[in-house]
């Protein structure tokens, strides 16, 4: 991925400062780290408590200063970068629709930190937060990738802020407001097959912001899509359900099966058209 060169957003916050997370006095790994991720996803248990379990200690946060990233963390320097080129994207494509696109800020962290939707903690995951626009990740994700995932690239680390991008995109244009809405005194089934839909959306917003900056920028470079393509299949509900336990449950899916996931962020790429992502209005998912 070409990207050395664009500018950077100065919408990132940095929280890592001299916080983090540990339990005990003893630092977390990212083993631990992927067994209480799969733990919450699958029991509904908090990744702290499980954590803690697993550790033998009680978790023990401490909060750091917000600032700007050092100059010399190129990682830092590179989601700054990926964040800047979403907010020319998606800037473009509202004013051609006839609005006004207000960027997300975001947050590196490390360990936990307050957000507006309740405490934010690594393992769960990057994520967006509705309540303060704002897109949460710890660079720890990154290196999971490239462990347990074996996905190791700059385009694929890209296409996962682009992807919590995307929800901010659902935020902006009221589609987050009215699947709420319709989650209201749903069954569990329901409101887990609207959580596939308003992710699978996000995956195909991640491809338009790619067919646009790429029209624009010329950010692809040879297996950069097959990696973005292999980082959305290994994320994908039946892939680490079958990971961790053995079976696929498809009733329990909240993110949609790897198929799925690459399907529509390629139906987002191909086109880069927001119209070609409604997800809702699609019989086959």
């Amino acid at each position: 991925m070409r990207w050395e060169n664009n500018r950077e957003s100065d919408n990132v916050e940095d929280r890592r400062g001299g916080g983090g997370f540990g339990l005990g006095g003893r630092s977390v790994g990212i083993g631990t780290i992927v067994i209480a991720l799969i733990g919450s996803y699958f029991f509904g248990v908090s990744p702290t408590t499980i954590i803690s379990l697993l550790s033998g200690g009680a978790p023990q946060v401490a909060e750091a200063p917000a600032h700007k990233p050092p100059p010399d963390d190129p990682v830092a320097h590179f989601v700054s970068v990926v964040l800047a080129d979403t907010e020319d994207v998606w800037g473009q494509i509202f004013q051609q629709r006839g609005g006004q696109y207000v960027p997300p800020k975001l947050v590196l962290f490390s360990g936990r930190t307050p957000t507006a939707c309740g405490m934010g903690e690594t393992a769960v995951g990057p994520f967006y937060c509705p309540g303060d626009q704002k897109v949460y990740l710890d660079l720890q994700f990154f290196q999971t990738m490239r462990e347990r995932f074996h996905v190791a690239s700059d385009f694929a680390e890209a296409y996962v802020i682009a992807h919590e991008v995307g929800h901010h995109v659902q935020n902006l244009t009221g589609i987050t407001e009215k699947v709420d809405q319709m989650r209201r005194g749903a069954s569990a089934r329901k409101v887990n097959a609207l959580s596939v839909r308003v992710e699978l959306q996000a995956d195909c917003f991640a491809g338009v912001w790619a067919n646009h900056a790429d029209r624009t920028r010329h950010i692809l470079e040879s297996g950069d899509v097959e990696s973005a393509l292999q980082a959305a299949s290994a994320i994908g509900d039946d892939a680490l359900q079958r990971q961790s336990r053995g079976t696929v449950v498809p009733d329990s899916f909240t993110h949609g099966t790897s198929e799925q996931r690459v399907r529509w962020f390629k139906r987002g790429i191909g086109s880069g058209d927001l119209n070609d992502c409604n997800t809702f209005a699609a019989t086959q998912l």
